[in-house]
């Protein structure tokens, strides 16, 4: 009787594992309806497939989600490093402001041309080093969230996750890593519940 019941029960767990092995698939087939034709096609059924199964056991949700904490920090730390840039930039302005109205309140009338010439070009030289600075930082924002972004793609990709792998190309779509998290919970996209994330690279 209880090898019955045993038997019983690994029949309706199969059964269970099949329905939300479907509802997940549904549920990716949708994700994926929303990208270009072009990234359609490389997502096959049967990567697709694949993905849904990975998703049953949690571990991929796991993984997910360990690394949408670790992009969260990282954009959180480069946010801050850019505000605290642009506030000193602010603060630089003003104080060459100020310096330079003190100036001409205390320049002879005769010398206030020349005084003003020297200081546009004064200002003139402070603006491009600001420029500068604020493509430097940009340029250390793309580079930095590029690393995260492959360090994403081979996380996954030793994890086994299919249609994942490390690529640069600029071209593929934006990551549903938060979708997929979802999926793990609901078996049906949370879109629009969902904060940004990085590049995915399907084959």
């Amino acid at each position: 009787m209880d090898r019955y019941a045993g038997a019983l029960e690994e029949v309706a767990d199969g059964t269970r594992q099949q329905e939300r092995h479907y509802q997940l698939l549904s549920a990716l087939q949708s994700l994926v309806k929303e990208l270009p034709s072009s990234f359609q096609q490389r997502l096959s059924y049967t990567t697709l497939s694949d993905l849904a199964l990975a998703l049953l056991d949690g571990t991929v949700f796991e993984i997910v989600q360990g690394l949408l904490e670790i992009q969260h920090l990282t954009e959180k730390s480069l946010y801050n490093q850019r505000l605290r840039l642009q506030n000193e930039h602010r603060v630089l302005r003003q104080a060459l402001r100020q310096k330079h109205q003190e100036a001409q309140q205390g320049c002879r009338p005769h010398n206030l041309p020349v005084l003003q010439l020297a200081q546009q070009q004064e200002l003139e030289a402070v603006e491009h080093r600001i420029r500068e600075e604020q493509r430097a930082m940009d340029r250390k924002i793309v580079l930095e969230l590029d690393r995260k972004v492959a360090d994403q793609q081979s996380t996954l990709e030793k994890a086994g996750v299919a249609g994942f792998y490390v690529t640069t190309n600029p071209q593929l779509p934006i990551s549903r890593y938060p979708d997929i998290a979802g999926l793990h919970s609901t078996g049906a996209p949370t879109l629009g519940q969902v904060p940004p994330a990085p590049h995915t690279s399907p084959r």
